[in-house]
C-alpha cells in the first residue's frame, strides 16, 4: 500500500479518521529516522495516537494490560517521533522517530525484528549501514584474505591514499562523462570513506544526521 505525504508531529493527524479494527486498534510501525531500520510494531488506539501527537513520544496500547503504556518510561528508551504517516486506506500507522539509547526491544536489542528463522541477525537497514555493520566487523573480527582487514591493518596511511585516489577517478569519471562509471567510483569512494570512519570510531549515523542538516 502507498503512503501519505509525511505528517510532521506538528501538524494534525486525522485521529477520527483512521480506520481502526474492531478492538479500536490500528497497527502502528516505528522505523529509526536516521537509517530507516524497523524498530518495532505496536498498538495505537484513538487515546494513544492523540497522546503521541500531544507530548512527541510514542504512546501504545498494550493488548494484554489493557491500559496505556508510554514507550520507554521506564527504560528510559523514550521514542521521539519525527513524523508520522498513515497508509492509503488509513489503517496503518508508519511512525519515524529518534530512538533514545538506541534499543527499542525489551531484550535488549535495537529493533524487535532481531531474528531470523531462530537466527540472531542485525535489523534491517539501509545498504550503507548495512555496508558500515560489515566493516566494522571486519576491523573487530579480522578474517583472512580480506581486502577491508588489509586496509585496517595498512593503518591511516593505506586508508587516506585509497581515498585519495578514489576521489581522483571520480573526478576523471564525471570528467568522462560516463554514468556507470560514476556510479563505480562514488562507491569505491564511499566504501573506503565508511573504512576510515570505522578506523576513527565515527558511526556513521553521526553522518546521517549532518546530512538531516544539510537538507535545510
Amino acid at each position: 500500500m502507498s503512503a501519505s505525504e509525511p505528517t510532521s508531529i506538528s501538524q494534525a493527524i486525522p485521529v477520527d479518521q483512521i480506520r481502526y479494527n474492531d478492538q479500536g486498534l490500528v497497527p502502528a510501525i516505528v522505523q529509526d529516522y536516521l537509517d530507516g531500520t524497523i524498530l518495532m510494531m505496536a498498538w495505537m488506539n484513538r487515546e494513544s495516537l492523540q497522546k503521541t501527537l500531544d507530548t512527541g513520544e510514542t504512546w501504545f496500547w498494550s493488548r494484554s494490560r489493557q491500559e496505556l503504556w508510554h514507550k520507554g518510561a521506564t527504560s528510559g528508551h523514550l521514542q521521539r517521533i519525527k513524523s508520522i504517516r498513515y497508509d492509503c486506506d488509513s489503517d496503518a500507522l508508519l511512525v519515524t522517530a529518534e530512538q533514545i539509547g538506541d534499543i527499542a526491544c525489551h531484550l535488549g536489542e535495537r529493533s524487535c525484528f532481531h531474528r531470523v528463522e531462530g537466527k540472531k541477525v542485525a535489523p534491517p537497514a539501509d545498504t550503507l549501514s548495512q555496508l558500515f555493520e560489515i566493516i566494522c566487523d571486519r576491523r573487530d573480527h579480522p578474517v583472512e584474505g580480506s581486502y577491508t582487514c588489509k586496509l585496517f591493518k595498512g593503518g591511516d596511511n593505506k586508508i587516506l591514499k585509497k581515498i585519495g585516489e578514489e576521489a581522483a577517478e571520480v573526478v576523471m569519471a564525471c570528467k568522462d562523462d560516463d554514468p556507470d562509471a560514476i556510479a563505480s567510483e562514488v562507491a569505491d569512494l564511499l566504501y573506503h570513506s565508511l573504512v576510515a570512519m570505522a578506523y576513527h570510531q565515527v558511526d556513521v549515523r553521526d553522518v546521517y544526521r549532518k546530512l538531516q542538516q544539510r537538507r535545510r
